[in-house]
């Protein structure tokens, strides 16, 4: 065992049969790549990527995991594609993720973050050696009455949009399947996971704003800023995935103690406008940034939250988990990743040296960790 695995949350994830859904997607690259790191065995089952540049394909993500195409809203195709899996731990993170797209596509938006995820969890159920589940919703799944201050996990969940409310009622889900499937002590638990507007590198998503001036670069165009004066809590993604890990972790060794709802944000100081997080980037991009547009309101544009921020005060007391990056710092590692990818740059050691990066400033302070149980 390397000295990481041996030391990263505790070293629970070395040798462990892991299944990451979405594998193939921004988020659950990221995961993916870290739990190799951390010497577990990864299957994951996702969607194939989507035709163009992804993370996916840059990393090498392929052979570092068995990996596994189906789509979750088919149980049939979904079973037959995990034949032979028996993962103890499970993080679902296959979604439709895009609160645009689900008013282009709401009953597609539905089936893929509802149904989708009670066809992963039918799939776990039959996993004898199952021990943890960790199912990844969002900070939208809150009913969002644009306050100024974060939610907490005991906020009631709701969603004006189909994408928000597919992901309030993806917790529901969830919590029925807990409280009728997992309430077992001695048995598996599961726990939800909520977290804000992430980003980093290899994410070439549609609607999103780093892909977006990412793209613009590419092309030398300007990049059209959509809502600039809406407030969301940004984060590297490696800030909340290290949450779910410590959740994950926390429910191996803890068990029920853990399981429930967990909101991974980051500090106050990062939670800005975007136009703010914009102009953050194209510092940190230096020359050749694109230039930014910031259009007048659509009247007729599709609701989307003007003010969003999380309360984490849960997961740092409990967890011991807080955020490692500024704001800025989260920017700057993003905006390295993209300029080696642009310059040919070898992907997979790049990305393996920013999770080890990011690892040195979790053992830092990881002896601190405290072990209260959660309530």
């Amino acid at each position: 065992m390397n000295a990481h695995q041996d030391q990263m949350f505790g070293g629970q994830f070395h040798g462990r049969r892991v299944l990451v859904t979405g594998h193939s997607g921004f988020k659950g690259g990221w995961m993916s790549l870290w739990l190799s790191r951390l010497g577990a065995s990864v299957t994951g089952v996702s969607l194939p990527p989507e035709p163009g540049p992804s993370l996916y394909e840059a990393s090498g993500l392929a052979a570092a995991t068995d990996s596994r195409f189906a789509d979750i809203r088919d149980p049939a195709a979904l079973s037959q594609t995990l034949a032979g899996v028996d993962a103890e731990v499970l993080f679902h993170m296959a979604a439709q993720p895009l609160v645009r797209k689900s008013y282009r596509e709401p009953a597609e938006t539905f089936a893929t973050n509802v149904q989708g995820t009670v066809n992963v969890l039918e799939a776990a159920r039959k996993m004898p050696s199952l021990k943890a589940v960790v199912v990844i919703t969002s900070d939208k799944c809150y009913d969002n009455r644009e306050w100024l201050w974060g939610y907490r996990e005991n906020d009631p969940l709701g969603g004006k949009d189909p994408y928000s409310a597919s992901k309030a009622a993806t917790e529901l889900v969830a919590q029925s399947y807990a409280h009728s499937f997992f309430a077992d002590p001695q048995g598996p638990q599961l726990a939800t996971v909520r977290a804000g507007n992430v980003f980093g590198g290899g994410d070439w998503g549609e609607d999103r704003l780093v892909p977006d001036v990412i793209r613009a670069w590419a092309k030398g165009e300007a990049v059209e800023i959509r809502n600039p004066a809406s407030v969301r809590p940004w984060q590297h993604v490696l800030e909340p995935v290290s949450g779910y890990l410590q959740v994950a972790e926390k429910m191996l060794t803890g068990g029920a103690a853990y399981a429930g709802a967990w909101n991974f944000g980051p500090d106050v100081s990062s939670t800005v406008d975007v136009r703010q997080l914009a102009e953050m980037i194209q510092r940190a991009w230096g020359t050749g940034a694109p230039a930014f547009s910031f259009p007048d309101q659509v009247p007729d544009a599709p609701h989307e939250a003007g003010i969003l921020r999380l309360d984490s005060t849960k997961a740092q007391s409990r967890l011991g988990w807080r955020p490692r990056l500024s704001l800025q710092e989260a920017i700057d590692l993003t905006a390295d990743w993209y300029k080696a990818h642009a310059s040919g740059g070898n992907m997979a050691q790049t990305t393996a040296a920013q999770i080890e990066h990011f690892e040195t400033l979790i053992s830092s302070v990881e002896p601190d960790r405290p072990t209260v149980a959660a309530q």
